[in-house]
């Protein structure tokens, strides 16, 4: 059996490292997933639940952070194949300063599939049209800007251009909500990729621009920071919405609970989902079946009229 990597964008939750391989026979299917920030409770769903079909399907799953630091990412890559890792999950956290790394795994007879983005030394990239994504959440933003305020709100977007991926999906949002709520103003635009960054900057935010209404992320991560400084500022109401991608558990609970999340864009279903999906493709580059170069995902918005399909799942 030939070997795979695995590339792909953010996995992300509260671990540094975590899941050792789990041994088995020599022609067992390994798997070693590398990740940009294990602080984002997205990745960290995507990560559990690959090792869990992973292992229901009698392989051995591996993963760790790279802390957003491509050296460390390239070691890290390096020595799954060391370690005789078939697959290897990798998010890029530079997708340029990895391509050598993958290159040199190619070589030694490793199937790369790319998570998110597009790298050239990859058999196949599992990517999301990320300026539609955040056009999706700029145009429920806008909705909600039409028929809560009139057409007229402050906003701020929360936003992560450090990532070229993420870059487009904060142009895609800006875009959306600059056609659909023209008379909407932009008041703040800032990076926030968890937790911890988004109640930092909404509350530098709420100091600076205590009108601000809607809050449209990126992700996951400053979401759920949003809406905690929200709660904390006394902001939440009909008339406050924040909007994301992810719909990481929290979001969706605080959708459930008629918090400050309105609505937040499931890409390709549950976690369960993905890792039936993306463990479909490792089985069948591992078998040396046919797939597609590249495969967009679908997305879903959820908000409270669907939440309960995905609250918990």
């Amino acid at each position: 059996m030939k070997k795979l990597i695995l590339t792909g964008l953010a996995l992300l939750a509260g671990l540094s490292f975590t899941s050792c391989d789990r041994g088995g026979s020599s022609d067992q299917l390994k798997i070693g997933m590398t990740v940009q920030d294990l602080s984002n409770p997205t990745w960290a769903g995507y990560c559990k639940a690959i090792q869990k079909e992973a292992e229901a399907n009698g392989a051995s799953m591996n993963y760790v952070s790279c802390e957003s630091n491509v050296s460390k990412q390239i070691t890290q890559i390096e020595n799954f194949v060391a370690r005789g890792m078939k697959v290897i999950i990798v998010h890029p956290a530079d997708p340029a300063g990895i391509e050598q790394a993958c290159k040199q795994a190619m070589a030694a007879g490793v199937k790369i599939i790319s998570w998110d983005d597009d790298i050239k030394n990859a058999d196949m990239r599992w990517l999301i049209d990320n300026k539609a994504l955040g056009y999706e959440v700029g145009k429920e933003a806008a909705e909600f800007i039409n028929s809560k305020h009139g057409g007229t709100a402050e906003v701020a977007i929360l936003n992560y251009p450090q990532l070229p991926v993420l870059l487009a999906r904060g142009n895609g949002i800006r875009e959306a909500i600059t056609e659909l709520a023209p008379d909407a103003k932009i008041v703040a635009e800032t990076s926030a990729i968890n937790p911890d960054e988004g109640i930092t900057k909404m509350e530098t935010i709420f100091q600076s621009n205590p009108n601000v209404k809607v809050v449209a992320c990126i992700g996951g991560g400053g979401s759920v920071g949003a809406n905690e400084a929200a709660k904390a500022a006394g902001k939440v109401g009909p008339d406050f919405g924040v909007f994301a991608v992810d719909a990481t558990q929290p979001e969706l609970q605080a959708i459930k609970n008629n918090e400050a999340v309105r609505m937040s864009v499931t890409v390709t279903g549950t976690a369960g989902d993905v890792a039936k999906e993306v463990f479909g493709f490792v089985q069948k580059l591992a078998n040396g079946e046919p797939v597609d170069a590249r495969v967009y995902r679908e997305l879903i918005p959820v908000t409270s009229e669907n939440v309960d399909k995905y609250l918990n799942k």
